[in-house]
């Protein structure tokens, strides 16, 4: 009875317009900041490297690289103080936690675009059936 309860209450706090995305994706975040009596709207753009699942507590981590320096922050999915989330690009990663880019720098922490991968995917198969 207890657990069905929180649910309920957990329920009305849900945001309904999420945005599809995964690890490995780059995104925009508009997070709403308060300056004083001040409210704007400021966007973190960055790779998404971890998602956590959770019901109304489900959180993601985005890093950027700002002037040479590596800046992770963690958003809860169902934050109020979030605009919008738009996804710049799709990644192709096989891993759901992507700590390894915070020991890459330059081009080697760069992440497989979707669309590259199939490319490189449609090219291999091409190139075995001509060896075969």
């Amino acid at each position: 009875m207890r657990r069905s309860a929180i649910e309920y209450v957990e329920a009305k706090h849900l945001r309904q317009d999420v945005t599809a995305f995964q690890t490995g994706d780059s995104v925009r975040v508009h997070w709403k900041i308060k300056e004083g009596d001040k409210e704007r709207v400021q966007a973190f753009e960055g790779l998404v490297i971890r998602k956590t699942r959770g019901y109304n507590r489900a959180t993601f981590t985005v890093r950027k690289i700002s002037f040479g320096v590596g800046v992770e922050r963690i958003f809860p999915v169902h934050s109020p103080r979030y605009e919008k989330i738009e996804v710049l690009s799709r990644g192709h990663v096989n891993r759901n936690r992507l700590f390894y880019i915070r020991a890459l720098k330059g081009k080697a922490s760069r992440v497989e675009s979707q669309a590259d991968a199939e490319m490189r995917r449609a090219t291999n198969t091409k190139t075995t059936q001509a060896k075969a």
